[in-house]
């Protein structure tokens, strides 16, 4: 793989703690930025994802082997230059103090609502869409007026490269820096007494995260993922739900976490959502090893982690099916894996354990939705749930009676791209969002402000008590 630049690892706890005070002095100098700076700072994010667009698509291909360039393009550079012009357009209203009612009791007195800075952000992002799960969060934590010490994956170390050069270069360092390394800078990172921390990664990691910031009280959130299902109903087309599982399971190779991890079909139509799962494939990519489109698994680990689900699978009884028709070879250093299905798995196998991160799909049947939805229910609570029926009231029913981050009804990853709407899981699959309105709440405190008028009635309520007191109260009661 090759290397395209490189910076100095922070590996001590001293280096990692100076750029955090740092920014805490400058937020402390400056603990309210104004409307025209936070736009500024927004506009220069989107600027720079502009102009290092092809750096970007370079870096991203180099760290993962390989990854598609319109992928990259589509998944990490459109989306943060319309996330900014999303923020732009609703900041002026997000900022604005609200008026809350006040209890007639103690009128005058108004109340009202102030969003107000929490000072530094660190943001911890992942290795699966590099750029644009450090830079979205980087963008709410900026238009809520904060500083942000970035901390990007390891595992994909020219882009973190790359973001630290840019975001170097762009912003001063009162504002964003960033910080590079792997485990230890990481563990120095999270001891940090940050007033946000936004972690984006696996639930594994994410239980550390919140154990050490616990130690600070620093409020956390975490986006993290879990097994997302797709339930399809026995009377939906096999071949359109195909089409968009397909090509969410596919995208990025399957390294999403919000990707279907598997599928949920009655029984009567398990053959026939095989084949439309096949020709779906073979549609999106015609080819696999020689393909552009299709993007390589990171590295060798988690090519062998995935090659272990498959091989554990088969061997306690799963059948192996080629997700794609192709007779091109994967072998050699291309890194990709060609997608698969799994059918007549169970719970003793590790693929319907773990998150699978990856072009593998185990389908399960079910007799009736009602089984179906008992499946989900009986499971940790997922990031994403995608339900595809033609019948609004059973998908209203589906709503109703599960848990999920999010929900698509006949789509996939839809849901995360729609910028005003919240994202973030529940339970195992995390806590907060940081999209929408939410986003820019999450990276602020909502203080509470009572503004009362020079006359006012609360000298009655005031020692010393007495019969005055008691016949207020008996009203008051009343």
């Amino acid at each position: 793989m090759p290397q395209m630049e490189s910076v100095p690892m922070e590996s001590t706890e001293a280096s990692v703690r100076a750029p955090f005070d740092r920014l805490r002095a400058a937020y402390r100098r400056e603990p309210y930025p104004s409307f025209e700076q936070r736009i500024r700072w927004l506009d220069t994010l989107a600027e720079l994802t502009k102009t290092h667009q092809d750096e970007i698509v370079a870096a991203v291909s180099a760290d993962f082997g390989h990854r598609s360039a319109h992928e990259t393009k589509l998944a990490e550079c459109f989306p943060v230059v319309e996330l900014v012009k999303y923020i732009r357009s609703n900041l002026s209203a997000w900022m604005r103090p609200e008026r809350r009612d006040t209890d007639v009791t103690f009128l005058p007195a108004r109340n009202e609502v102030r969003f107000q800075p929490l000072g530094v952000v660190g943001v911890i992002s992942p290795w699966n869409y590099p750029f644009q799960l450090a830079v979205a969060p980087l963008a709410y934590a900026l238009a809520a007026g904060n500083r942000v010490l970035l901390k990007p994956s390891e595992l994909t170390p020219n882009t973190s490269a790359l973001l630290h050069r840019i975001l170097r270069k762009a912003y001063d360092p009162d504002v964003v820096d960033v910080v590079v390394g792997g485990a230890e800078v990481a563990s120095a990172f999270t001891a940090l007494p940050f007033d946000h921390i936004v972690f984006t990664g696996s639930t594994r990691v994410g239980k550390l995260v919140m154990r050490a910031a616990a130690a600070n009280l620093t409020p956390v959130t975490l986006e993290l993922g879990g097994k997302s299902p797709c339930i399809v109903h026995e009377a939906f087309s096999a071949s359109r739900a195909a089409a968009r599982i397909a090509h969410g399971k596919l995208f990025n190779a399957g390294q999403t976490c919000i990707a279907p991890d598997y599928v949920l079909v009655h029984q009567d139509k398990l053959d026939a959502t095989v084949a439309a799962l096949r020709e779906a494939a073979a549609k999106l990519y015609p080819a696999i090893a020689s393909s552009d489109d299709y993007t390589a698994i990171v590295n060798e680990h988690h090519r062998a982690r995935l090659d272990s689900l498959v091989e554990d699978a088969v061997a306690k009884g799963a059948k192996k099916i080629s997700l794609h028709p192709s007779t091109d070879r994967i072998d050699g250093p291309s890194g990709k894996m060609a997608p698969v299905i799994l059918t007549g798995v169970t719970d003793t196998m590790d693929v319907m354990q773990e998150e699978i991160f990856g072009p593998v799909l185990p389908i399960v049947t079910y007799r009736s939705l009602h089984e179906a939805l008992e499946y989900v229910n009986d499971r940790p609570r997922p990031l994403a749930l995608y339900y595809f029926d033609d019948d609004s009231a059973r998908a209203d029913e589906v709503l109703t009676r599960t848990t999920s981050g999010g929900v698509c009804v006949n789509e996939t990853l839809l849901h995360f791209v729609q910028h005003d709407l919240p994202f973030g899981g529940v339970g195992p699959s995390g806590m907060g969002a940081y999209h929408g309105r939410e986003g820019f709440e999450t990276s602020t405190h909502a203080r509470a402000v009572v503004r009362q008028r020079r006359l006012n009635g609360m000298r009655l309520l005031a020692a010393p008590y007495g019969a005055r007191v008691e016949r207020l109260l008996d009203w008051l009661l009343r």
